[in-house]
């Protein structure tokens, strides 16, 4: 019997990145568990070019991994709400830890392999760094800005207690991914990308805005940022399922910091156009909560064996607009 790896959250931003690529090496079946929403949003399109071999609804999730114990080897799990705006605190914890929760249990009970999203935003202002170290201490030593944030940090903080107690999946691995752009996230609206924000603009050779500054230390558009490209981060991934020894929670990123001027930059170069870049205020309702530099500590895996890429800014924007946003068919 062939075996088989569940992405949660596939037909989204990474998770149908991480889809493609599993199914283009074939070395299992591909099992998508989403919700596809509206016909008219794409999300269907990001899985299009896929070759499934099924496609289950959130609802069903634990009944089909029951039929299908014997041949599932590895859950990935994506699905969360990545808006760091939403209000409903209720909603994100049921969704991005009580969900997370069952499926740890599920998993460690059925000797299934566990990869998780955790997020950059567990870091909040970055006060603390951005060194990845996962004893208990640590995790619970970072104060998320925000209840998105605060509802990764939650599971981490389970998860690694669990662990400590003998109850966890054969592997399990959180990945705190931090910017993440690439193609496939059209339908992520507000929360896309500043470079697929900015497309549009860009391709019509207009002015695009970027924040102004409200802190001394930076430049108008000098905010940093580690940006990484989709790419990296599904070669962390896999790297992972092709490693069932290594087990922890690890940054996901670039290990570079760039600010948004050079964001945008890329962009307009990528495009063969002039850059042409205005600043707005930054609303108020976000000053408070902003975090003006991230950049992850990339060393704790690399020690452990990733020598996975780590594409340069212009190099992975280039990919991005000349491969996928420039084109009629901008899906992976």
């Amino acid at each position: 019997m062939r075996r088989a790896v569940v992405i949660t959250g596939g037909a989204g931003f990474i998770g149908s990145n991480i889809v493609s690529r599993l199914c283009a090496e074939d070395r299992w079946d591909v099992i998508v568990c989403d919700r596809l929403e509206s016909a008219d949003l794409g999300k269907w399109r990001n899985i299009a070019k896929s070759p499934l071999a099924d496609f289950w609804q959130p609802e069903e999730l634990f009944t089909q991994l029951d039929r299908h114990v014997d041949r599932v080897t590895a859950i990935v799990h994506m699905g969360a709400i990545s808006s760091t705006t939403e209000q409903d605190a209720d909603l994100i914890l049921k969704t991005n830890f009580s969900l997370s929760r069952d499926l740890w249990d599920w998993c460690a009970l059925n000797d299934t392999r566990l990869i998780y999203a955790s997020s950059a935003a567990t870091y909040g202002d970055g006060s603390a760094g951005f060194e990845d170290a996962d004893d208990l201490a640590s995790i619970s030593r970072l104060l998320p800005l925000n209840a998105y944030g605060y509802s990764k940090r939650l599971f981490d903080q389970y998860a690694v207690r669990e662990a400590s107690r003998g109850h966890a999946p054969k592997q399990w691995a959180g990945l705190k991914f931090f910017n993440v752009y690439g193609p496939n996230e059209g339908h992520k609206g507000g929360m896309k990308s500043v470079i697929a924000q900015i497309w549009p603009r860009v391709a019509a050779g207009e002015t695009v805005s970027l924040f102004r500054s409200h802190h001394p230390d930076y430049a108008d558009g000098g905010q940093l940022r580690d940006f990484v490209f989709v790419d990296d981060v599904v070669d962390l991934i896999d790297w992972l399922l092709c490693e069932p020894q290594i087990s922890g929670v690890f940054n996901a990123g670039s290990g570079q910091a760039r600010s948004f001027l050079d964001l945008a930059n890329a962009t307009f170069a990528a495009a063969g156009k002039e850059p042409k870049v205005a600043y707005i205020d930054m609303p108020e309702v976000i000053r408070d909560r902003y975090q003006y530099f991230t950049q992850a500590s990339m060393d704790r895996v690399r020690s452990l064996g990733f020598s996975g890429q780590s594409t340069p800014l212009e190099e992975g924007v280039r990919r991005y607009v000349q491969t996928y946003l420039s084109q009629s068919d901008p899906y992976r």
